[in-house]
């Protein structure tokens, strides 16, 4: 295996991590245009949680082209 592979094993691991550990104020039904109140702002530990998942998604996409073209 590559360096590749192993980057993205570790990315998708992680990245799963952080998806699981977001939280959200509101159901699925809210979101999909249900009763209920969506909050579309993100603050402080959430915003974190957030631009992490964003910067490890870029980091595994990148890692499995690089996979593939190495």
């Amino acid at each position: 295996m590559s360096i590749w592979n192993y980057l993205t094993i570790g990315s998708m691991l992680l990245m799963v991590l952080l998806i699981l550990v977001q939280t959200r104020g509101a159901s699925l039904g809210a979101g999909l245009g249900g009763s209920g109140e969506v909050n579309m702002t993100r603050r402080g530990s959430d915003k974190t949680l957030h631009e992490m998942t964003i910067i490890l998604v870029v980091i595994f996409a990148v890692s499995l082209v690089l996979g593939i073209v190495a």
